[in-house]
């Protein structure tokens, strides 16, 4: 009805065949398919035709699933129920995207010979093609969040942790000055903190007796985990040094490499008081959330020892008035994400 011509495949077989014998200019995949599955398609068609656009298509909220296609090259992510408007608005955006590519490495095919003629229509299509990758940067931000609230379910049975933890640590690194790209790698080193635990037991997660030593032991695991799963994943490389280190300890007494003092990432380092700080806040199945005076000193008292001095101080010039405002501020977040979903749903 949009005007595009289109042709339905069976499976990824007949779809490979398709690609033989007719020329496309986009891809919609499932991921869970008969046989082959979606994401190893999308993963013969790069190798094949790595020019051409594919968008994968789920209904699993899965984070490993989601990873795993953005490392193969995955031009969007639609994840299910969607409505016809979502798929058409998804499909513009990516061909459109291909367009100026396209177009963008034309023109520099010939741009020896008309350098000074050229030269701002070349500066409009690098801002142009800046805004698309920006949007498709955006598209990958909202799809972490809506995955990493995923496995806050599946841990804690709370809603808002990692969300409220990224807000903590985006605060606290704003009043150490830091900004632009910088904070945006902190923020998704936060965000993805315990993708690790992807790899962990839910029964073990969400056990509330004491672990023992070998489930600890278990536990862990996940920085190394998470480490592993991010790998490959150019846009990640920096956030991933964050979740590598998000247990670590400032005395070196911390996991799992006992770094020390500024050896550990300053992302890290900033996570470490946020995550503290909301971990005895919060209300959590087991236990009443700390008011803010009382964990408050917690930090102070631990200041040297599990927490950086500099970010402590960071820290302690956040009024509680803010605090509450974040908080609440990703508590309407969830609400509306919730009421959303359940819009679909109906």
């Amino acid at each position: 009805m949009a005007g595009y011509r289109c042709t339905i495949a069976s499976g990824a077989q007949e779809a490979l065949a398709r690609l033989e014998r007719e020329s496309y200019g986009l891809v919609l995949s499932d991921i869970q398919m008969p046989g082959v599955s979606g994401t190893e398609l999308l993963g013969m068609i790069r190798a094949k035709y790595p020019d051409l656009d594919v968008v994968m298509i789920t209904a699993v909220v899965d984070v490993d699933v989601a990873l795993r296609a953005m490392r193969n090259g995955t031009s969007d992510y639609l994840p299910k129920p969607f409505n016809i408007e979502q798929v058409q608005i998804t499909v513009e955006r990516v061909l459109e995207k291909r367009r100026l590519l396209d177009e963008n490495r034309a023109y520099q095919l010939g741009l020896e010979v008309k350098v000074q003629e050229r030269t701002h229509e070349v500066m409009d299509k690098k801002h142009e093609v800046e805004r698309l990758l920006s949007e498709l940067g955006e598209t990958y931000q909202t799809t972490l969040e809506s995955l990493v609230e995923a496995l806050d379910l599946r841990d804690t049975e709370t809603q808002g942790h990692s969300l409220r933890v990224v807000e903590f640590t985006s605060e606290i690194a704003t009043v150490l000055g830091i900004g632009g790209r910088e904070l945006t790698e902190i923020r998704r080193g936060a965000l993805l903190h315990d993708v690790g635990k992807i790899g962990i037991r839910a029964a073990i997660l969400r056990q509330l007796a004491k672990l023992t030593a070998e489930e600890w032991d278990v536990v862990r695991r996940h920085p190394d985990l998470g480490f592993q799963m991010l790998s490959g994943i150019k846009f990640l490389d920096v956030p991933r040094e964050i979740v590598l280190s998000h247990q670590e300890k400032f005395d070196g007494t911390g996991y799992p490499r006992r770094l020390v003092g500024e050896r550990i990432h300053l992302g890290a380092r900033i996570f470490a008081v946020a995550d503290t700080f909301d971990a005895m806040t919060s209300t959590w199945p087991d236990r009443v959330g700390l008011p803010y005076e009382a964990s408050h000193q917690e930090i102070i008292d631990w200041c040297g020892r599990q927490f950086d001095q500099l970010v402590v101080e960071a820290f302690l010039r956040i009024t509680p008035e803010r605090w509450t405002e974040i908080r609440l501020d990703v508590k309407r977040r969830v609400r509306a994400a919730e009421l959303k979903a359940a819009g679909q749903r109906s």
